[in-house]
């Protein structure tokens, strides 16, 4: 890995990113061709809070998504920082408010999945080896020369079903997500927000927030495990 690249990961993991990774992102969008690089920045979710929510959404799971929310924001403002002081334009992206797997007009998955950090779970969530989908994502935009990752273009879910039997809004298709399908092929968000909405409330939060598909992925499980 080049200098620029590897001090830029050292860094943001310093300041507590979980995962980065570096993403080609100039075939995805006509908004990229100016930007061609993606700087994907991961935060986990605590052990502790991705062992709650099998059954829903708690108080803490709430917080820990608002907090997060927060630090993606600041690591992003670095890695913004970063960059520039080097000569280097970027431009930072918010993370996603609401519903898991809403969309943005590009998505952090992309980045994620182009910078080889993770794949799209039946649940349209990145999903991880180190962390399952228990993490957020936010991602920077830039002209500068990181070396980017093999992109990853097929689900490793393989048959598990979980998320899909889980899911209290039957959103969930159970497909394997593959690169270039459509989000709808494998997830319905017409489903799933109103049965986010209505678990948020079962903890006096006018949202639309629920977890349930990330607490029983066994991916998840296994880095509440510690494996």
């Amino acid at each position: 890995m080049g200098k620029l690249s590897g001090e830029l990961r050292e860094y943001l993991i310093h300041e507590g990113a979980s995962l980065v990774g570096y993403a080609e992102m100039g075939p995805v969008h006509e908004a990229c061709r100016d930007w061609p690089i993606g700087v994907s920045v991961a935060v986990a979710l605590p052990r502790d809070i991705a062992a709650q929510i099998d059954n829903g959404p708690t108080p803490e799971y709430y917080a820990a998504f608002e907090r997060i929310n927060d630090e993606l924001a600041r690591l992003c403002a670095l890695c913004v920082d970063f960059l520039s002081k080097q000569g280097y334009r970027a431009s930072t992206m918010p993370p996603t408010i609401g519903v898991e797997g809403d969309t943005a007009p590009i998505p952090h998955k992309t980045a994620a999945t182009r910078s080889g950090l993770g794949w799209i779970g039946k649940s349209a969530l990145l999903v991880t080896r180190e962390y399952g989908p228990a993490l957020r994502l936010g991602t920077v935009l830039t002209d500068a020369p990181l070396d980017t990752g093999t992109p990853v273009t097929e689900s490793s879910c393989g048959e598990c079903m979980e998320c899909t039997h889980a899911c209290p809004g039957q959103a969930i298709r159970g497909v394997n997500w593959r690169a270039g399908c459509q989000r709808e092929d494998i997830y319905d968000a017409d489903a799933c927000r109103p049965a986010a909405r209505a678990q948020a409330a079962q903890i006096g939060v006018d949202n639309t927030i629920c977890g349930i598909c990330i607490g029983v992925c066994p991916w998840t499980k296994g880095y509440v495990k510690g494996r």
